[in-house]
């Protein structure tokens, strides 16, 4: 039965930092490599035919330290931007406890959680784009990629990893899981742990828990 795991990247320097990082391309921090490591000790028993990783180098270097880990540096790597961090706006940078204080604990948890709606789209210096994404917004891109990349390769029977970010894969587990906006909410997917699904002949998820 093909296996598919799901892995956050470890702790990067401004999630030590307790910032917004959205695409922004920050390190991980020294705890992000040790749990990426820790991460594949937990993934030796397992083989995989193909990774997939964002473009942002705290996916990849989670992804490389957890390949080296376990032996399989040679597998064919996939790098798409479709699953990148959600792209948190004027926040990114931002600390999140001082946000907190400047628009209430409620605001900053809507930001961070809820389904459908956006951060500030303010133009700044780390956002010169005005861009901005709900977790819906980044669902649009995740989604159309694991279903039309990653799931074929499970399909075939093919044991697939992706190293990538907490609200790319919020937005997959909950399609996975067949989470409700509200359950999503809730949602949270912890940094370094691998989150393995596993699927029958047919397609179907039979099991999945985090190792």
């Amino acid at each position: 039965m093909p296996n598919l795991v799901l892995l956050r990247h470890g702790e990067s320097q401004w999630n030590l930092e307790n910032r917004f990082t959205g695409w922004v391309d920050v390190p991980l921090s020294p705890k992000g490599e040790e749990e990426a490591r820790q991460a594949g000790e937990k993934l030796k028993a397992y083989r995989f035919d193909k990774a997939y990783t964002s473009v942002l180098k705290r996916a990849i270097d989670t992804l490389k330290i957890v390949l080296k880990v376990i032996g399989q540096e040679n597998i064919p790597v996939e790098e798409d931007k479709a699953l990148n961090e959600r792209h948190y706006g004027a926040l990114q940078g931002k600390n999140k406890a001082e946000i907190g204080r400047q628009y209430g604990e409620e605001q900053l948890k809507i930001w961070r959680r809820s389904y459908d709606v956006p951060p500030p789209s303010d133009k700044t210096e780390l956002n010169p784009d005005g861009i901005s994404e709900s977790l819906k917004d980044t669902a649009a891109r995740t989604l159309p990629y694991f279903e039309s990349k990653i799931l074929p390769n499970i399909l075939a029977g093919k044991n697939i990893i992706v190293s990538a970010h907490g609200n790319s894969l919020r937005s997959i587990v909950m399609k996975l899981d067949g989470l409700s906006k509200e359950q999503v909410l809730e949602l949270n997917i912890p940094t370094g742990a691998p989150l393995l699904y596993v699927y029958d002949g047919h397609g179907n998820i039979v099991e999945h828990r985090y190792l």
